[in-house]
């Protein structure tokens, strides 16, 4: 690594993964996150029950109705929506500590987080990609095949899937879930080529100065 890379260290992406429930993007966060070190999850903050085997801090920051609003109002959420009678929300402080590190953040959300992030101060370093399901009668049955909700809440879930997908023309990346192996390659693909973009390598106008100067010594010569 050059010096001036070592300085002046690319600033990390907010990665905005999106798509209606059970389309997969949950199986995609968890392998991109196994296998990519610079990539961190972004813990949200809810106030639903924790399901078994959730952790406080793990798989969300669990709170109350009362310190949720308390979040909203002191300005320290990302953003945060409510979903099924449920709020949910990204704490703002550890995602602009890690960008500004030169860490991405992963960021399972639906449309209107996804909006928000988008429209936040933060934007201009994110990227947002959506999952489309291959079939809708695809999408029911993973849903089902979890065996961890009630048909109430499967049926609310395939109601909200349709609002979810009619907003994917918002997204800068639309990805089809039809073959789980190629759509994760096709994940990796799209952030490979964002961290080349030229706007986040800080170094090279470094290293387009040292080439410059190197033209005027030939010159000179």
């Amino acid at each position: 690594m050059s010096s001036d890379a070592a300085i002046l260290p690319r600033r990390g992406l907010l990665v905005i993964l999106s798509s209606p429930s059970g389309a997969g993007k949950s199986t995609l966060s968890r392998r991109l996150l196994a296998d990519d070190a610079q990539v961190s999850f972004s813990v949200s903050a809810t106030t639903r029950r924790p399901r078994a085997g959730e952790v406080d801090g793990r798989e969300y920051h669990f709170r109350s109705v009362e310190d949720f609003r308390a979040m909203i109002d002191a300005g320290g959420l990302l953003e945060w929506a409510e979903v099924f009678g449920n709020y949910y929300g990204t704490p703002r402080a550890p995602v602009e500590a890690a960008i500004d590190a030169g860490r991405d953040v992963l960021f399972d959300v639906d449309w209107q987080g996804g909006q928000q992030i988008r429209n936040s101060p933060l934007k201009d370093a994110a990227i947002s990609i959506f999952i489309l399901p291959p079939s809708i009668a695809d999408l029911e049955s993973r849903l089902r095949g979890r065996g961890q909700d009630s048909e109430e809440v499967i049926a609310g879930r395939m109601s909200r899937s349709r609002d979810e997908i009619s907003h994917w023309a918002e997204y800068d990346y639309v990805l089809v879930n039809d073959d789980l192996d190629r759509c994760e390659a096709e994940l990796r693909a799209i952030l490979r080529a964002e961290r080349l973009r030229r706007e986040r390598q800080p170094a090279l106008m470094g290293r387009v100065q040292r080439l410059n100067a190197e033209f005027e010594r030939r010159t000179r010569g």
